[in-house]
């Protein structure tokens, strides 16, 4: 959108829009994992979607790179809404979605690799079988890898993002302390994506806060809508 056309859309719309947007990336997110396992999914996991379905695990693949798409949107219309607050914290927060996003589609192209690998193309007729399997794995490992190292940067904007929202005025303060929670339950999944990848059990009670804080900011700013703030009102207490 021009900045004139988004000039002219009050706080409650955009706040709509955004929260559309929002939950539409949510949504996406799942069919992505229930289409080819493509976001939580291990590698093994990512292996069996290609080999048993590949046409799905394709379909999932094409809905997972919409996912960064749609994050990024989400992401611009928050940054809007919030500006009036502290525009400094607000870009900051929209660059650390926009290396997240980046960081997460770059990895996509893994995937990419391994499926033309299983189905013969991209040279794999001059590798044996096992070698075609071995680069496959290596292949999904890379991608499994390059989305955990996503989640630095998705875990990072969280805490600008609820800080603003905290301090906005214009969305509920208990949302804002939600995202700055989430915030530490990303960088838990981060870290244990990292140093610990078989105990996937301490990031259970993240994904519940994850789940609350940006499905309920979705929600709310959907059906809720934001109340306008001054534009001079730079963190107010």
């Amino acid at each position: 959108m021009s900045s004139s056309i988004m000039d002219r859309l009050s706080p409650g719309k955009l706040a709509r829009i955004t929260g559309g947007v929002y939950l539409a990336y949510i949504v996406a997110s799942v069919v992505a994992d229930v289409l080819g396992h493509i976001g939580l999914g291990t590698p093994e996991q990512l292996h069996g979607a290609i080999v048993t379905d590949p046409g799905s695990f394709r379909l999932g693949l094409v809905v997972a790179l919409l996912t960064g798409l749609l994050f990024l949107l989400s992401a611009w219309g928050l940054y809007v809404l919030l500006r009036p607050v502290n525009k400094d914290l607000a870009l900051l927060f929209l660059l650390l979605n926009a290396v997240g996003v980046a960081t997460q589609g770059a990895a996509m192209l893994s995937l990419l690799y391994a499926l033309n690998l299983a189905g013969g193309a991209g040279g794999a007729q001059v590798f044996t079988a096992a070698q075609t399997q071995a680069l496959v794995m290596a292949s999904l490992n890379v991608y499994k890898t390059g989305f955990v190292t996503a989640q630095l940067f998705f875990g990072a904007w969280l805490f600008p993002l609820g800080y603003l929202v905290y301090k906005s005025r214009m969305l509920p303060r208990f949302l804002g302390v939600l995202l700055m929670l989430d915030g530490i339950a990303v960088g838990i999944w981060f870290l244990q994506g990292l140093l610990w990848p078989t105990l996937k059990v301490i990031t259970y009670p993240g994904l519940a806060v994850s789940f609350l804080a940006e499905f309920g900011l979705a929600l709310w700013l959907l059906f809720k809508g934001a109340r306008a703030v001054d534009a001079g009102a730079d963190l107010p207490d």
